[in-house]
C-alpha cells in the first residue's frame, strides 16, 4: 500500500503521517483499508496556491487525536489516472484541491478548496 511519503519537508512538519498515493492499486488498498480505519485522500495540485494553502491549513489543524486516521496524498498533476479513478470508484466530481473522507469503501464527506480542514475529519473519527 502507499509508499513512504516524498512530500517536501515544509509540508511534513506538522506531524501528519502522509502516504503517497501513486497508483490505482494503492487507491484500491486505501479504499479496502477504510473498512478498518478512517481514510482521507487529499488531492493536491502542486502548481496551485489555493491547494497549497488548503494542505497547510489541514496540517496545521491535525493533532494527536487523529493518529489513527490513514492520510493519503495524491499529486494529481503526476497521477491524473489515480484522480480519475477516485472520481469513478467513489462517485465524486473532481475538484482540486479536494479532501475525501472514506469509511467502509464509500466517501462519507467531500470537501473542496477553502472548506478543507481537520475539523471535518474529526467529525467522522470517533
Amino acid at each position: 500500500m502507499g509508499s513512504a511519503c516524498s512530500l517536501p519537508l515544509w509540508i511534513q512538519k506538522y506531524g501528519m503521517n502522509w502516504k503517497d498515493l501513486t497508483s490505482i492499486d494503492e487507491l484500491n488498498g486505501a479504499i479496502a483499508e477504510s473498512s478498518d480505519n478512517l481514510v482521507i485522500l487529499f488531492k493536491h495540485s502542486t502548481r496551485c496556491s489555493i491547494s497549497r494553502m488548503a494542505l497547510k491549513m489541514l496540517e496545521m489543524g491535525w493533532d494527536e487525536s487523529l493518529n489513527g486516521v490513514s492520510a493519503y496524498y495524491l499529486d494529481l498533476l503526476n497521477h491524473r489516472d489515480v484522480s480519475n479513478a477516485i472520481a469513478e470508484k467513489l462517485d465524486v466530481i473532481h475538484q482540486s484541491p479536494q479532501m475525501l473522507i472514506i469509511k467502509n469503501g464509500s466517501a462519507v464527506s467531500v470537501s473542496n478548496h477553502s472548506d478543507i480542514n481537520s475539523d471535518e475529519v474529526k467529525k467522522h473519527f470517533a
